[in-house]
């Protein structure tokens, strides 16, 4: 795992800003540091040493040395690659896996990607075309920014970078924000700060004659069989056992987050890591910390664990916001902080549950699809007008569901995470948003248009929450304490079998993940394969109205800097509202609080001079 950064310009001046720009992402290599500079084209790497520690240093050349790599990232199935590939006359110095990616380039070109199994973004500078050939896996676990600013086309692993280079020119994206407050996260290519775009997932870009040309390599498609339980089970069964195998390959010790939930459970069992990190709170409820013990216990390994305080969870926000390069809406990412924190004290590498409810169907809203489609007999003239009618309402138990379900999925669904709905979120902007939330996932839709409802779903959180949130938040916090994180389930193995599960063998009666829970069940030796989800909850919604957490969110609503994008007064009213109906409120504060607090850092107080300043 490390950190890439690049530009490419005809600027005689490049040593000193690629060394900055690295420098400015050193938390995801600190262990080494490459760089490659010639007329046209400047290449920083910042390296954590997992494989190949002796010889693995970048950036990586090919025999010639006009095929230059930098990296980030895993390829899982190196070693049948560079077998591959030594038949084809390649000549290998290193073990790394980083090396099959400059001869795979030289053999098979733009169709590289499709051909790796892992977790990757890099860069590819061929010296005798002059090209830049970049790529980021299929699900988007690495991240990859890119922009073009004046002559100079840059890209990073995190946004930040951008910052040290004298050609950028940081300026806000103002149609970010009122997606943001409906998505969770900014769901566009484009960043919060315009000009900056993120690669999309399953892409690869070419830039050469000052143009950029992208292509999307892997689509995100269904393909259901009409296989027995038993078979499906059997299935996921083996293909795990085959994930989790290749996600421990490493010459460094190799850990595990542990939650109390099925996914964690599931991979901890599998893999039996030495260690296994855990944290919850004092509040028993958001707590996962006796049922991760009971599961280490029974599997024989260590598990640590922590209570995180509601004072340094407070203390912390501005560093994490800095981290996260853009707002985040998410609080669970302060809890991953403070575990990636934990562990990286002993551990290079964690595994972690990632991505098995969006592959296999576990959250609870896919539920909807099997115990309330009674609900969908209604016709729709009616729930559409009851929908329109309980939006003028305020929110209390089940009215959620019942906007939700007056209204045609395409129409209104934006993933599992959405917060405000338009005419919410319209009422407490200073302007409002010129994108319809059914503009950004219209094209996810199109492409799974004859799938059933679960599928579509499934599809556009996949897509968006999966890559933007849980993907995003896993990879900036354990970065920031230089540990880098596996996802077994994030994988395009597992996945082709994901694919051809039926909806009843995803959901059943009140129950999620139904096929992926029989599986886990063969080698979890506690109930954690029957819990019901909560990953690493965080009691914010206590905490919210209490002291000194009102009066740091009150400071930030009542600021001269929030008044350009909110009607302040609305924004107040809306946190005091949230001492007296928790629930359905604080995820609202929330959205709100962390984009002020990440428009302060980046464009008031512009305190980005260095991690130790945030």
């Amino acid at each position: 795992m490390c950190g890439i950064v690049g530009f490419v310009n005809k600027d005689n001046e490049k040593e000193n800003i690629i060394h900055k720009m690295a420098d400015r992402i050193k938390h995801r290599g600190p262990d080494d540091a490459g760089y490659y500079i010639d007329d046209s084209v400047a290449l920083g790497h910042r390296r954590l040493s997992i494989i190949d520690l002796g010889t693995g240093h970048q950036p990586i050349y090919n025999e010639t040395e006009d095929i230059i790599v930098i990296f980030n990232g895993e390829i899982y199935n190196y070693k049948e690659l560079t077998k591959e590939l030594k038949k084809h006359k390649h000549k290998f110095t290193t073990t790394t896996d980083t090396e099959v990616l400059v001869h795979g380039y030289e053999e098979w070109g733009s169709d590289l990607p499709s051909k790796l199994r892992g977790m990757f973004a890099f860069a590819i500078w061929d010296k005798n075309t002059k090209t830049l050939f970049c790529a980021r896996d299929p699900f988007g676990i690495k991240p990859f920014y890119y922009g073009k600013f004046r002559e100079t086309f840059m890209f990073a692993s995190e946004i930040k970078a951008f910052l040290e280079h004298p050609d950028f020119e940081k300026e806000l994206n103002k149609d970010a924000l009122p997606l943001y407050l409906s998505f969770s996260f900014n769901p566009l290519d484009e960043t919060f700060f315009k000009g900056v775009y993120k690669l999309p997932a399953g892409s690869y870009l070419i830039y050469k004659d000052n143009e950029i040309n992208i292509q999307k390599y892997y689509e995100v498609e269904f393909a259901v069989q009409n296989n027995s339980l038993e078979d499906a089970v059997n299935k996921i069964d083996q293909i795990m056992q085959d994930s989790v195998k290749y996600h421990q390959i490493s010459d460094v010790e190799v850990g595990s987050f542990l939650s109390s939930g099925v996914d964690s459970s599931y991979i901890v069992s599998l893999a039996k890591p030495n260690k296994t990190y855990t944290v919850g709170y004092d509040n028993l409820e958001y707590s996962e910390i006796s049922y991760a013990e009971d599961l280490s216990n029974k599997l024989g390994i260590e598990n640590k664990s922590k209570i995180i305080s509601k004072e340094e969870y407070l203390e912390v926000v501005p560093k994490l916001v800095y981290h996260m390069d853009e707002p985040f809406s998410d609080p669970s990412a302060i809890s991953l902080y403070f575990l990636s924190l934990m562990a990286s004290k002993e551990v290079k590498v964690c595994l972690s549950g990632e991505g098995a409810d969006e592959f296999f169907g576990g959250y609870n809203t896919y539920l909807e699809n099997i115990d309330l489609s009674w609900y969908n007999k209604i016709p729709y003239f009616i729930r559409h007008g009851i929908a329109k009618l309980l939006e003028l309402t305020p929110e209390f138990r089940g009215r959620n569901f019942l906007v939700r379900r007056g209204y045609k999925l395409e129409d209104d669904y934006v993933g599992i995470s959405k917060i405000f709905s338009e005419r919410e979120r319209d009422k407490l902007l200073v302007s409002k948003g010129s994108i319809k939330n059914k503009e950004i996932t219209r094209e996810v839709f199109n492409k799974n248009k004859d799938e059933n409802n679960l599928n579509k779903m499934q599809a556009i959180d996949i897509n968006y929450w999966l890559v933007a949130d849980i993907l995003h938040k896993g990879d900036c916090m354990s970065m920031a304490n230089s540990l880098e994180v596996r996802v077994p389930f994030v994988d395009k193995e597992v996945f082709n079998v994901a694919k051809t599960l039926e909806m009843n063998q995803k959901v059943a009666k009140n129950r999620t993940k139904l096929a992926m829970r029989e599986a886990s069940k063969k080698v979890i030796p506690t109930e954690a394969y029957n819990k019901r989800k909560l990953g690493f909850p965080v009691p914010l919604r206590n905490w919210i109205c209490e002291s000194p957490f009102y009066e740091e969110v009150k400071e930030v609503f009542t600021s001269e800097y929030a008044n350009d994008f909110f009607d302040t007064k609305k924004i107040v009213k809306l946190l005091d509202k949230c001492t007296k109906n928790k629930k359905f409120q604080y995820k609202k504060v929330w959205a709100i609080y962390s984009f002020l607090k990440w428009y302060e850092i980046f464009f008031i107080k512009e305190n980005y001079e260095g991690e130790e300043n945030v």
